[in-house]
């Protein structure tokens, strides 16, 4: 997140009057390097400071100022970049702590920096601000369909729904409870196997309303391991429903509906509920009702436990489905899908916008 105020972060001040002794104080457009790793940062960040009014940092970080002819908007990319990274390795001591980078003061700034003229600098900087503008209104573009989408979907599933009678019948009346396999993360491969295996943390995390499972990359059940105890009925096919049973958030409950099946062989694995449908509803249209804000609150009194939150078979069962006519449901389900594909296209744009990002900051600068 760069150099930000403590108050943006905590919920209280780390730093003040009493405890800032040693602290080194900042002005407008000098850089700090945090030498903590990461998977973003993996010698430690270097960040600008870009706040008008003066601020202090911990003595925990290295402090310094652009001197000379040198634009800093450029040194804040060329510090986002990889180019200063293999003198870090070369130089820093070895037996550090693996969570931190360990490099003397001296070696720090003895590390040389090659740079171009002060127009060129500033065309390149220019530039590459323009491209992260272009992701910011990218990503923003992608957050304001998410947002628009979570509203309509709460509308489209309100108790007055689409303006025409809902009927609602119980859960154990609407759907069958299918066998889930107990087959453990070793006994996966993402090579061919005998059958997919739908793992809940990729319903979670992974999947939207709709697993297409003929274009997903989900895992499979090693081809050594044997089936022969699930009845065939326990296969997942088309129109299936699968529920996360357990999760550390408000995800308790997402679920997929499973399309794309085909002749394949794919199973529920360990912390779903895998449920088939008694009733015909529209492809789809159970995907998106169960993940909707109206199903969420009638499972919410049923959740048990506190960090980690779940919800039985039994008590699932408990709940209720609402559904309007075929005709409806093939409505709601086809504009949110025509929804999910728009917001794909969008969040393919901005990871295609920061790959070439990521590229020309191995180019420019070297």
């Amino acid at each position: 997140m760069g150099l930000i105020p403590q108050r943006d972060y905590f919920d209280k001040d780390i730093a003040n009057s009493d405890n800032t002794s040693g602290y080194y104080i900042i002005e407008h457009n000098d850089f700090v390097y945090n030498p903590r790793k990461s998977s973003d940062a993996p010698y430690g960040p270097i960040s600008r400071y870009a706040y008008p009014d003066a601020g202090i940092v911990s003595p925990l970080y290295l402090c310094f100022r652009a001197k000379g002819d040198v634009d800093t908007n450029f040194f804040e990319w060329y510090f986002r970049s990889s180019a200063w990274h293999r003198y870090i390795y070369m130089t820093g001591d070895s037996g550090a702590r693996h969570d931190r980078v360990s490099i003397k003061d001296d070696d720090f700034f003895s590390m040389p920096i090659r740079f171009p003229s002060s127009i060129e600098q500033k065309k390149i900087a220019s530039f590459l601000n323009a491209i992260e503008r272009r992701i910011s209104s990218q990503q923003l573009l992608v957050d304001n369909l998410k947002k628009y989408k979570r509203g309509l979907s709460d509308e489209l599933f309100g108790e007055k729904g689409p303006g025409e009678r809902w009927m609602t019948v119980p859960f154990s009346e609407a759907f069958d409870l299918l066998q889930n396999n107990t087959f453990s993360r070793d006994e996966m491969s993402t090579e061919n196997g005998i059958a997919y295996n739908i793992h809940y943390g990729d319903v979670l995390i992974k999947y939207g309303a709709v697993v297409d499972l003929s274009k997903s990359k989900v895992p499979y059940i090693r081809s050594d391991v044997s089936l022969s105890k699930f009845a065939r009925s326990s296969y997942l096919r088309n129109g299936d429903i699968v529920i996360a049973d357990t999760a550390e958030d408000y995800t308790v409950g997402k679920a997929v509906e499973i399309v794309g099946v085909a002749d394949t062989k794919a199973l529920s694995g360990l912390h779903t509920i895998p449920c088939r449908p008694k009733i015909s509803f529209a492809s789809m249209y159970l995907g998106y009702f169960i993940n909707s804000k109206r199903f969420r609150t009638q499972i919410l009194p049923l959740v048990q436990g506190t960090k980690v939150s779940s919800i039985s078979k039994s008590e699932i069962q408990k709940t209720s489905i609402a559904f309007p006519s075929f005709e409806v449901q093939s409505q709601i389900a086809s504009v949110l899908y025509a929804l999910d594909h728009r917001i794909d296209i969008c969040q393919a744009c901005v990871h295609g916008l920061v790959r070439t990002k990521e590229a020309l900051l191995q180019q420019l600068f070297i």
